[in-house]
């Protein structure tokens, strides 16, 4: 027997009743040249247009998924978006990390779809988050730097700018659909008041607008401030512990709840609702509740990624226990690679791949990536089409009791894409005024397509490289300055390729260092440039890049003045608490990006 997936969205919108039933595979099988098209409403999932509609899906059609209460037909699909700080691709037991300490998140995939081929939008925090959120490139989005060639830039507590008023961000988008929206952890998209994320969309926040660096005194810096909504209700370190000799704190813990809380608060409202969990325990400094701490065969970074995966398994097992969870698609990544100049201590693995955290090589951008969705995702497919696992159940040759573990789907896919996919599930269009860089994940997600794009590979204002199916093309390398080099600043230890991992900005524009990922995932071996394989690439590659940039419109850099004046002295609320420090004079200047 093998459960078919259910319609999308409300089922109790197709009547109402009785418990589902698992439908043997011996069912009227509209066109086994494509996937299983279940037989309600026609016989085929509602496609308009190319789109999917989760309305015409969840409240169409004549037969009945019946069960326990669930919310009204007019609610689309709720959204959890699990985005990790630092985390290496190679930090799962399901992508192959030996210490195997992560049994929730493989569970997770075991019950939906791995994705190996994901990719963040930037090897740098704030601006792969402005992208996660825009579903736009941040060279067009504005999170970027003009202040030297291809330098990673981001928010730190000195920048002047943040996330434009003109950029639409997903909350703002769902309201349209009647979504209620959270973020819990750090946001990092400017915390000057006007970027503040309530004003871009959100209805709740608990976090901080930057990272847990410090302690700082409160006069050279002032310490973070963490938010609750509107104001501040305590700084990190002084009313927020964190231990930098143990790495001992309970936010994981905090976060967690509070997006349990969330999710039953808007299950009683029968409201829909998107959660962007954003927390940032493996982001050196690493922390982790005295639960975990000392738990891990890795060290305090593993207890961090330990204390994580314990808090998804609990935030999908409460999702199964509110009665949601089959109206809940959850997705889990990371903001970018696993910074290796952190590790071992302090930092995490990127598997099989080049160098970390700040560089456009695979180790910076390939991120872990999962989606979770029970009764819509078919969980034990491990890549295979539906319709080849019926052509051998057909010959009995297929038990489909024992399919593998999980779905494995090779699309290459990409952070942006969570806003197109976000706004196909609520009904909705993207932005029409504006290039869109996501595309809809939902064809791969529910039925195992894979959609011809290109992933490009961006280090502030230049595109470094571009793959394409399995080739990827470098058209500047650069991992770090020789003078960072010289003072211990290694963003590759161990992994130096000659002519590949350079210290100095080496350009390839006319003849790109090309490699087959598929054959070599960590980008040792560039093709020879008088290969026919090489020319044959190339001239696929060449009109791909030439329309990017012949259309490309870059947003206005906010990342490139900084000023002390504009640091978190006295946030919202601060007068609440006694908290209010005064800041220095203004004196904007050029922000400095070593890399």
């Amino acid at each position: 027997m093998f459960r078919v997936p259910r319609p999308i969205g409300n089922p109790k919108c197709l009547s109402g009743g009785t418990t589902p039933v698992s439908l043997p595979l011996r069912l009227p099988l509209a066109g086994l040249a494509g996937e299983i098209r279940p037989v309600w409403g026609g016989g085929r999932l509602p496609w308009r247009r190319g789109r999917w509609s989760w309305r015409s899906a969840a409240c169409s059609g004549p037969r009945a998924w019946r069960g326990p209460p669930t919310p009204p037909c007019s609610a689309p699909p709720n959204l959890v978006v699990l985005l990790m700080d630092d985390m290496g691709w190679g930090d799962l037991g399901v992508f192959g990390h030996p210490s195997k300490e992560t049994p929730h998140l493989d569970q997770m995939a075991s019950e939906g779809v791995l994705f190996p081929n994901f990719y963040t939008a930037s090897p740098l925090c704030s601006p792969s988050r402005a992208a996660l959120l825009t579903g736009r490139l941040p060279v067009r989005n504005g999170f970027y730097t003009t202040n030297a060639h291809a330098r990673n830039a981001y928010t730190p507590q000195e920048v002047v700018g943040g996330i434009p008023d003109s950029e639409l961000l997903l909350p703002e988008l769902l309201k349209k659909a009647g979504y209620v929206s959270k973020i819990v952890g750090k946001w990092h998209l400017g915390h000057r008041p006007q970027f503040h994320p309530l004003r871009h969309g959100f209805d709740q926040w608990f976090g901080s607008p930057n990272c847990h660096f410090g302690p700082y005194d409160n006069k050279a810096a002032p310490n973070l401030p963490v938010y609750r909504d509107w104001e501040m209700i305590g700084r990190f370190y002084e009313d927020f512990k964190i231990d930098r000799k143990t790495g001992e704190a309970n936010l994981t813990q905090i976060y967690l709840q509070e997006a349990l809380a969330f999710m039953s608060a808007q299950q009683a409202s029968q409201q829909p609702f998107f959660l962007y969990w954003a927390i940032d325990a493996t982001h050196a400094p690493v922390y982790a509740s005295r639960e975990f701490l000392g738990t891990s065969q890795r060290g305090l970074y593993g207890d961090a990624v330990r204390e994580i995966d314990d808090s998804v398994g609990k935030m999908l097992s409460h999702l199964k226990k509110l009665n949601i969870s089959e109206n809940t698609l959850v997705f889990f990544t990371s903001d970018n690679g696993a910074a290796l100049i952190s590790a071992p201590d302090q930092g995490g693995s990127n598997g099989p791949f080049l160098c970390g955290k700040q560089t456009t090589f695979e180790g910076g951008m390939r991120e872990p990536a999962i989606a979770w969705w029970p009764g819509h995702v078919p969980a034990g497919q491990a890549g295979r089409s539906l319709s080849g696992i019926v052509q051998q159940y057909w010959e009995g040759n297929q038990d489909l009791g024992e399919l593998p573990v999980e779905q494995v789907s090779h699309q290459p896919a990409s952070v942006m894409d969570l806003f197109t996919t976000s706004l196909a599930l609520a009904g909705l269009q993207p932005p029409s005024d504006r290039q869109i860089d996501g595309i809809d994940l939902l064809p791969v997600i529910l039925h195992g397509k894979l959609i011809d794009r290109p992933i490009f590979y961006y280090r502030g204002n230049e595109m470094m490289a571009v793959r394409l199916g399995l080739y990827k093309a470098h058209y500047w390398t650069w991992s770090n300055s020789w003078e960072q080099f010289s003072q211990g600043v290694d963003f590759c230890p161990g992994q130096s390729v000659p002519g590949v991992t350079t210290h100095d900005q080496e350009e390839h524009t006319k003849l790109p260092l090309l490699f087959h990922l598929g054959r070599d995932p960590g980008e040792k071996y560039p093709l020879s440039f008088t290969s026919a394989e090489y020319q044959s690439v190339l001239r696929g590659l060449a009109p791909v890049v030439q329309r990017h940039k012949e259309t490309l419109l870059p947003g206005q850099p906010q990342l490139n003045v900084c000023d002390q004046a504009v640091m978190n002295w006295a946030p919202p609320g601060c007068e609440k608490l006694g908290k209010c420090l005064t800041p220095p004079r203004s004196d904007p200047k050029k922000c400095f990006w070593p890399h």
